[in-house]
């Protein structure tokens, strides 16, 4: 059974979901109406955290189940853990400047990639 990485993939919905309820809180706090996507700085760094997550999950989600399903349940939560500490530190340095979603960025990716590579790895490792 795969119940740590249900629970990841549990807790990454749950950070996307809270993505978005700030940019819904951003626009009513800057003032930029419904439909513009952009207008004030801060509501723009709150719905590129937001779009970011978004671009990021569907490379992240195959990725942390491929990872589980070939190679370890608990492994991949841990890395899945990781990349939502990634997500985290984006949110939290992007939210005051573009400038500091560096680190953030690149936790996660890092998360992403040791995923996807060991997904990788174990499936050609399989066919061969």
């Amino acid at each position: 059974m795969y119940h740590l990485t249900a629970l990841v993939t549990l807790l990454a919905i749950v950070f996307y979901f809270f993505t978005s309820i700030n940019v819904s809180r951003s626009r009513t706090r800057t003032g930029v109406k419904v439909p513009a996507m952009s207008g004030h700085p801060d509501f723009e760094r709150a719905f590129r955290i937001q779009m970011n997550t978004l671009e990021w999950m569907p490379i992240f989600l195959p990725s942390l189940w491929l990872f589980a399903i070939y190679i370890s349940d608990a492994a991949a939560a841990g890395i899945g853990a990781v990349w939502i500490i990634g997500r985290i530190v984006y949110f939290i340095g992007y939210s005051k400047a573009a400038a500091k979603r560096g680190p953030g960025f690149a936790i996660q990716g890092i998360a992403s990639i040791v995923l996807w590579a060991g997904a990788l790895g174990a499936v050609v490792l399989r066919l061969v």
